[in-house]
C-alpha cells in the first residue's frame, strides 16, 4: 500500500501480508499527515478511517 503526492511521487508505503484486509494498512500511511482530499483506488466501508 503507497502514498503518493500530487504528482505521483512516493511518500510513504507500507508492505502488508497477503492474508491481511488492505484498510489496515491506511492508518500508519496516514497519521500525521495534513491533506484536503484523499483518493482510493477501491471503496470500502470502514468506521476506522475518518471521514474526509
Amino acid at each position: 500500500m503507497a502514498l503518493v503526492d500530487a504528482l505521483g511521487t512516493l511518500v510513504r508505503f507500507v508492505l502488508l501480508p497477503g492474508q491481511r484486509h488492505d484498510s489496515i494498512g491506511v492508518a500508519p500511511l496516514i497519521d500525521g499527515i495534513t491533506f484536503a482530499a484523499l483518493i482510493g483506488d477501491k471503496g470500502f466501508d470502514n468506521d476506522a478511517l475518518p471521514d474526509i
